[in-house]
């Protein structure tokens, strides 16, 4: 039943990324086939790696990617820090939960990408991020899915961007079912991902 439930919910995210990613990225499987040709693997290990430290990778990761994709689309602003002049989505207070071992795993990701010198700034965090996060579901015995590749990290992290934009645990029925649908989701894909 529990991987039922995990097949179910990595299609669901699946489903999310696909309709909440920004438009203007030209998205490909193929996108980093000459700058960065083995990028899939890099992120592959390193996910492996942070999900044999610790069994809230999996879940961390996923939230991270659900909380990134809900507010601007998946371009990995979530993972913006904030400066003494902008306060950055991460630090709103529906995201202050967020467990630091979804933030890891990504920073990990991108730290062996970037060891690889022909992969060296190259491959964006949004990316990175959509890729560790099927990397994450594979591991715990979900489908393998193709990640199309080519997402822009976001140009603005801004705390008040997301008011609004995600789910509260006060909402009823109605209004879960509105921001779920503003995503491109139905119900079903709502209480599956509650």
């Amino acid at each position: 039943m529990a991987q039922v439930n995990l097949l179910l919910v990595s299609l669901l995210f699946l489903t999310l990324c696909l309709h909440s990613c920004p438009t203007y990225a030209q998205l490909s499987h193929h996108h980093y086939k000459n700058s960065c040709p083995n990028v899939e693997n890099i992120v592959r290990e390193a996910v492996k790696k942070k999900f044999h430290q610790t069994f809230t990778t999996v879940p961390a990761t996923l939230r991270l990617f659900f909380h990134d994709c809900f507010v601007q689309g998946c371009d990995g602003s979530i993972l913006v820090s904030s400066t003494p002049h902008n306060r950055a989505e991460r630090d709103h207070p529906d995201n202050l939960s967020l467990a630091g071992d979804g933030f890891d795993t990504v920073i990990k990701a991108k730290k062996a990408v970037d060891a690889v010198p022909l992969c060296r700034n190259k491959v964006s965090c949004a990316d990175i991020l959509a890729m560790a996060t099927r990397d994450v579901i594979t591991l715990a015995g979900g489908p393998y899915y193709e990640v199309e590749l080519g997402r822009f990290d976001g140009l603005r992290s801004k705390d008040s961007d997301v008011n609004g934009r995600l789910p509260e645990p006060g909402f009823n029925l109605n209004q879960l079912n509105t921001l779920f649908k503003h995503n491109g989701l139905t119900q079903t894909e709502m209480i599956a991902l509650s």
